[in-house]
């Protein structure tokens, strides 16, 4: 009985963790991530539209979010949205015409390169480049959703 418990517990507790990992994306071309919740604290970094970003917090209107390189910093709400992005976490990687490692390689992105979502396939997702650039890439190689 216990044990049983114990299994229920830590599936409960499994499960408010993945419900907790909300992701966002900046839908601006120049966005400020700050070091606190406001526009008085300094500016940390400068991210670009679609840049994917994990919520850890909620302050107000402010968002306390980290990134793939598990950076922290604040961003207001108002200028993210729940659009699927990911980001290349590889120095470099090839972008493929299907999803699978013998589709004929179509790009390369490098390290940091955000590319948004299309669709998730066993493994692989189809992505597309703001320059328009659309195809497969392993999903192990990303960072987002």
């Amino acid at each position: 009985m216990i044990r049983r418990l114990c299994l229920g517990f830590v599936f409960i507790f499994i499960a408010a963790t993945v419900a907790q990992a909300e992701m966002v994306s900046v839908t601006l071309p120049k966005v400020n991530m700050r070091s606190g919740p406001g526009e008085k604290y300094p500016i940390l970094w400068e991210l670009g539209k679609g840049f994917p970003l994990k919520v850890e917090e909620r302050k107000g209107n402010w968002l306390k979010v980290s990134d793939f390189e598990n950076d922290v910093g604040w961003i207001y709400k108002k200028l993210v949205a729940k659009k699927a992005h990911l980001i290349v976490k590889k120095e470099r990687i090839n972008i493929r015409s299907g999803p699978g490692s013998n589709y004929k390689i179509v790009g390369k992105a490098k390290y940091g390169v955000v590319l948004r979502t299309i669709k998730n396939g066993k493994g692989w997702v189809q992505i597309k480049h703001e320059n328009g650039l659309t195809g497969w890439v392993k999903r192990s190689l990303l960072w987002g959703w």
